[in-house]
């Protein structure tokens, strides 16, 4: 009979542990040159991922030495008591992360996208988990069209540009979608694990631009299947803002178009005669059994600029406010994942 108990116990004991979850939080931003633009900027860079402390953070826009940068941010944490012994960057992207990494290779070969995209494998728990940081070509900037400026000058136009295929040529211009086309190509090589996918895309969302948003934000209605979102859509990848937030009125999600009161508006607008906010930087997720997307949010200032105008715009956004010096011209994106 004691035997028998002692079984039962055992049994009891792996099912606690087969049912248990990790939690498994991802930060991306954009950090503006190196987070050199602010005065003060590396600082508050370090001060916000030592408050937020999220496991894995996906960096880009490192300038310069890369690896560098990384070491003095890891050196800028470890002061703050906060450990981020793995560290690695490619081209101008990066990732810090409490869990041991591995480097690897984005399969196949285009000299035209290298460098646009960091890949490493990190185990969290007993998950094989595949991250891909990356920062997607700037020029070519075709959202800009339908709010009166040039993608590529920045320049103002006679008139604004409102027909998607013109718009949808301009953006096709770019290396963004061969740059996202190779990244969804490796990851067919990942089947049955947990793919990360996030950084600066400089382009917005098909979900932001549809029929609810056509006459929102100087779309002056236009609707457009921007590409990189419809291949990682129809790739399977899920992206974290949209999937937690489907309602792009009352959630736009801005992440670019952001007001930093401690960078004058110059530096900040390319549009001033126009509304440019946009969501364009992102966490994707590949789901698989186990896994689940328990929130998203934005991370930093909650002013836009609009017009040429700071203002303050009230949405149900989940912002997360910085404590301090915000480091960037962008917002970041925050996802918290379970894995059991």
């Amino acid at each position: 009979m004691k035997r028998f108990l002692f079984c039962i116990l055992l049994v009891l004991s792996a099912l606690k542990g087969y049912g248990a979850k990790t939690c498994l939080s991802v930060f991306q931003i954009n950090i503006w040159n190196d987070a050199a633009m602010v005065p003060g900027g590396f600082d508050g860079l370090a001060d916000e991922i030592a408050r937020l402390r999220p496991d894995i953070v996906l960096l880009c826009e490192i300038r310069n030495n890369g690896s560098s940068f990384i070491t003095r941010m890891q050196q800028a944490l470890q002061e703050r008591k906060a450990h981020y012994e793995n560290g690695l960057s490619e081209g101008n992207v990066g990732i810090l992360s409490k869990y041991a990494m591995e480097r690897d290779s984005l399969r196949g070969s285009d000299p035209a996208t290298d460098g646009a995209a960091l890949k490493v494998r990190i185990r969290v728990g007993g998950t094989e988990t595949v991250v891909y940081s990356a920062h997607l070509d700037y020029t070519h900037y075709a959202c800009y069209l339908p709010r009166g400026y040039d993608g590529v000058s920045w320049e103002k136009l006679e008139a604004p540009v409102t027909d998607a295929e013109s718009i949808e040529k301009m953006n096709d211009e770019s290396l963004r979608d061969e740059a996202i086309g190779r990244i969804i190509e490796d990851a067919e090589h990942e089947k049955g694990h947990f793919l990360i996918l996030g950084g600066d895309f400089n382009e917005p969302s098909r979900s932001d631009w549809d029929e609810r948003t056509r006459h929102l934000r100087d779309h002056r209605g236009a609707t457009v299947n921007w590409i990189c979102s419809a291949l990682l859509d129809e790739a399977g990848f899920k992206d974290s803002y949209r999937t937690r937030y489907p309602d792009p009125i009352t959630h736009p999600g801005f992440t670019y178009g952001i007001d930093n009161p401690d960078v004058s508006l110059d530096k900040l607008d390319w549009v001033p005669e126009a509304d440019g906010r946009d969501r364009i930087d992102f966490i994707y997720y590949r789901p698989v059994s186990g896994v689940k997307l328990k929130d998203a949010m934005v991370v930093g200032p909650t002013g836009y600029i609009v017009r040429g105008r700071r203002i303050e715009e009230r949405t149900r956004d989940k912002i997360v406010a910085p404590s301090g010096k915000w480091p960037s011209d962008h917002n970041g994106v925050l996802a918290i994942f379970t894995l059991r």
